[in-house]
């Protein structure tokens, strides 16, 4: 039986990721969330702040990370997989800011499109999309 209380959990974790991509405006600065809708590949970089686009972009891969991480928990009440969950997600935040940095520090036309998808690995919830059924289909085979 589905434990309501776990549910609205859910359901409040869930909004917490749509808000953050609502006031996404807002809450971060990010010259490259309006560079992006335009037509980026035929235009160039905008002007940036390196360290201040770092921390914010830092600050939304943790908050994102860390709402992510407790749908994991509330999905599967492991603390194993939260732990595998957690250490990905550290790897990942590692892996993708290098090439962040580097694409924000050396910005060429060819290679925005890279750009705009470890970008994108950053500041959206894509780790939660990958893991979730990962670990669901883990559950169904053990």
């Amino acid at each position: 039986m589905i434990n309501p209380i776990r549910s609205i959990l859910l359901l409040v974790l869930f909004g917490f990721l749509v808000l953050i991509r609502v006031f996404e405006n807002e809450l971060f600065y990010d010259p490259y969330l309006q560079f992006f809708q335009n037509d980026y590949l035929y235009i160039d970089s905008p002007r940036r702040e390196i360290f201040k686009l770092t921390v914010f972009t830092t600050m939304r891969y943790l908050l994102n990370s860390l709402i992510s991480l407790g749908i994991i928990y509330l999905f599967f009440k492991d603390k194993s997989i939260i732990k595998f969950s957690a250490l990905s997600f550290c790897v990942a935040y590692i892996i993708l800011i290098l090439f962040y940095l580097y694409f924000v520090i050396n910005p060429r036309q060819e290679d925005y499109y890279l750009f705009f998808n470890v970008r994108r690995f950053l500041i959206q919830p894509i780790g939660l999309l990958v893991l979730l059924p990962a670990f669901y289909y883990y559950k169904l085979k053990q």
